[in-house]
């Protein structure tokens, strides 16, 4: 089952409604327009991530809650816009490790590669690769230039913490974190049973900066 407008309707007027009640009453719609088609699209893009990494959690028992954490709705909305799925090797989003994810949302849909929460040290572990001219930084920097889907996405500094560098590495040298995303509103894909090839061949090409920062983990504290 694929995407539809009706997937996108009801995320709409779940969020506009805002209420538990009426969430109950149309859960069944949730099941089907929303949490069914991510579930198919979950296991179209395993094989793939599989294959770039072996050790991906790819369960989709693990898409996000519609709903926030009681502890901080308070005074704000009780339901999300959005929902998400992030292939990693990892459970807790606090823990400092890669992934990729895919999203939907009122908007459209939005998919990249990167952290939640980039540590301190995991960072320095980057800058360290991108530095040094390491054969996956070279590879990853490569793999982000031959593209033209994804964009680098993170804060930077106020100011240029690397003047010597070449401009395509103060891009990534000079943010507080580090990812690359993609966000769309192109609904007739988002509907399209061609989705999830399309996604698992667009992750494909970004694979060289998922092991970039893969990498740079395993060299933490070295």
């Amino acid at each position: 089952m694929n995407f539809s407008r009706r997937s996108i309707d009801f995320l709409f007027e779940n969020c506009l409604n805002d209420s538990r009640t009426w969430f109950k009453e149309h859960k069944e719609d949730y099941e089907a327009y929303v949490l069914a088609p991510f579930r198919e699209l979950i296991a179209q893009l395993t094989d793939t991530m599989l294959e770039i990494d072996s050790k991906f959690i790819c369960d989709p028992k693990r898409i996000s809650r519609i709903y926030r954490d009681a502890r901080y709705a308070k005074g704000g909305s009780i339901f999300r816009d959005h929902i998400w799925y992030t292939f990693s090797r990892t459970t807790d989003a606090y823990e400092s490790l890669p992934g990729f994810y895919f999203s939907i949302s009122t908007k459209g849909f939005s998919c990249g590669c990167g952290y939640y929460y980039a540590s301190t040290a995991s960072m320095a572990a980057i800058r360290s690769l991108i530095l040094d001219k390491d054969k996956a930084a070279k590879k990853a920097l490569k793999a982000y230039k031959d593209q033209n889907v994804f964009r680098l996405y993170g804060e930077f500094y106020k100011r240029d913490h690397y003047p010597d560098a070449k401009d395509e590495e103060k891009e990534w040298l000079n943010r507080r974190e580090i990812g690359v995303s993609c966000e769309s509103t192109d609904f007739e894909l988002l509907f399209s049973s061609d989705l999830g090839k399309k996604i698992a061949e667009d992750f494909r090409k970004i694979a060289p900066i998922y092991d970039m920062f893969m990498k740079a983990e395993n060299n933490k504290g070295l």
